[in-house]
């Protein structure tokens, strides 16, 4: 149930407005299933938000019993067309209906910003200094390219491992010390033949597939896969704090602790 007495209270359309502006969603390919931007209204008034990788059922009814009225998140509620509304598709809609929910979500604008973006929050959690973008996808940068650390391959598996303590992977057929890291968060099977265009060999990513493993050796590459959803917590809980900061509202990040 939402609390009545809480003070500060903003306008559903001038919250959406400023995340797209921020965010350039109306600029910016994507997926054809992303969707990115308001997905589902509500009654029109935001108390308190909820930031989460995911617009999942289980995110949903927590930020429900939160007593959030946003949603916000990085994988929207469908990428698919949801008819019928049947089963889960149901659900989400019923949960986000009766306790007055909305969402809203953004995908690769958010990976790509250069402030509040995944990768660039990666590179800076790491304490790489960003040189350039790279990663081409419909015309925008989507990753970042740093200065690897004094003390090379090393001392950024120290830090990796630090910062990604459950889900870092390391696979290592590139140099020791290299000069450049490429960032790139999710799933990031088709950054691996790109890198070499970016000038490095060494790329710090969420999700790669099997064969990724011959890639780089025969590529000749550092491969440092950390799990999708880790990488991808960084830019939500950024946009979900600076929105309440902008608006004077509250708002909690939802942990799902998803090892993938």
């Amino acid at each position: 149930m939402k609390n009545a007495k809480r003070e500060k209270c903003a306008d559903l359309g001038e919250i959406t407005a400023f995340m797209d502006s921020c965010l350039r969603v109306g600029e910016f390919k994507d997926y054809d299933g992303a969707k990115n931007g308001l997905q589902c209204a509500n009654s029109g008034k935001v108390r308190s938000i909820a930031s989460a990788v995911d617009a999942g059922l289980g995110e949903m009814k927590l930020a429900a019993h939160m007593g959030a009225d946003l949603l916000v998140a990085h994988h929207g509620m469908f990428w698919s067309p949801p008819i019928p509304f049947t089963g889960r598709n149901y659900e989400k809609i019923k949960t986000l209906a009766d306790s007055d929910l909305a969402v809203y979500a953004c995908h690769l604008p958010l990976d790509a910003h250069p402030r509040i973006g995944n990768n660039a929050l990666i590179a800076k959690a790491l304490g790489l200094k960003a040189l350039s973008r790279c990663f081409d996808f419909c015309g925008e940068k989507i990753g970042v390219l740093a200065a690897a650390p004094k003390g090379g391959r090393d001392e950024l598996e120290r830090r990796l491992s630090a910062l990604f303590p459950e889900t870092f992977k390391a696979i290592r057929f590139g140099s020791r010390e290299p000069e450049k890291v490429a960032v790139c968060s999710g799933g990031s099977g088709s950054c691996v033949e790109e890198l070499a265009a970016t000038g490095a060999d060494t790329l710090v990513c969420g999700e790669l597939s099997q064969y990724h493993f011959t890639m780089a050796q025969e590529l000749g590459l550092n491969l440092y896969p950390c799990g999708h959803y880790a990488t991808e917590r960084f830019g939500v809980m950024a946009l979900g704090e600076l929105v309440a900061k902008k608006f004077g509202l509250k708002c909690s990040f939802i942990e799902m602790r998803n090892p993938l």
